[in-house]
């Protein structure tokens, strides 16, 4: 199906509103308590989903890692994925952040965190410090 562009653009125009749905009631159950909601959309500016969101923060890697880490996973050959992307570049040249990921979870858990904090989030206490 991938490789059959109209096959690609029928499954989109099913799948894309279903998830859009998805993710407004989601959003709305959760209420005006919840002060960060965090969804993760693979396709947000191709999707033209973008616009729907407070702030878009896109994660970048660079490439080795990237490939490293899908081989990984058993997902070798991002080649034919990315064709069908916009490249990081440019989801970085659209997003209101841009988070580096070439390193440890734990840094990428830190340069989170660092983002939230300027954004004004209220993060919790680490009882560890």
């Amino acid at each position: 199906m991938f490789s059959d562009p109209d096959e690609l653009a029928w499954l989109e125009a099913e799948v894309h509103p279903l998830v859009r749905g998805g993710i407004a009631s989601w959003i709305e159950e959760a209420g005006s308590e919840v002060e960060v909601a965090v969804v993760e959309v693979p396709l947000l500016f191709e999707g033209e989903f973008h616009d729907r969101f407070d702030v878009t923060v896109t994660v970048v890697a660079d490439e080795e890692t990237r490939k490293a880490r899908a081989e990984a996973r058993g997902q070798a050959g991002l080649e034919g994925r990315e064709g069908r992307q916009l490249t990081q570049e440019e989801k970085a040249g659209l997003a209101d952040h841009v988070v580096v990921n070439d390193g440890t979870t734990a840094e990428l858990e830190e340069e989170l965190r660092r983002l939230l904090v300027s954004l004004g989030v209220t993060l919790p206490v680490d009882p560890a410090g």
